[in-house]
């Protein structure tokens, strides 16, 4: 019962979200808002942790499987995809390094700057 009402209000702040891409005339998916009104409701203390913690954590585990009808479609697809394959590749290996290195090195300067400012305390 417990996973249930997780799950519960998971569902009610996805539904949200999916009504301010209703209402609102930005180009930002619905997920989106979704994660913003549940990152500002763990925030502010409105949803405690523990109230989403176990639905969380399963959808994490399970998400390898959520892939698999995005994966199937890109196989329906595959006649569409066959001829621009290669740029598809490269962008997304480039992208994907880009990204890493990215983040790594803002990761390095917040490490570093938390460092710094626990040795003047």
């Amino acid at each position: 019962m417990k996973l249930l009402r997780q799950f519960g209000i998971i569902l009610l702040i996805t539904f949200l979200g999916e009504v301010l891409k209703a209402l609102l005339p930005l180009p930002i998916p619905a997920s989106i808002y979704g994660m913003m009104l549940l990152l500002a409701a763990l925030i502010s203390g409105v949803i405690k942790l523990e109230s989403v913690s176990l639905a969380g954590d399963f959808l994490i585990e399970i998400m390898p499987i959520l892939f698999v009808p995005a994966a199937v479609g890109l196989l329906d697809c595959w006649g569409q995809l066959k001829p621009i394959l290669l740029p598809v590749v490269v962008i997304t290996v480039v992208i994907t390094v880009l990204v890493m290195a990215v983040t790594g090195c803002v990761t390095q300067k917040i490490i570093r700057r938390g460092k710094v400012g626990s040795r003047h305390e």
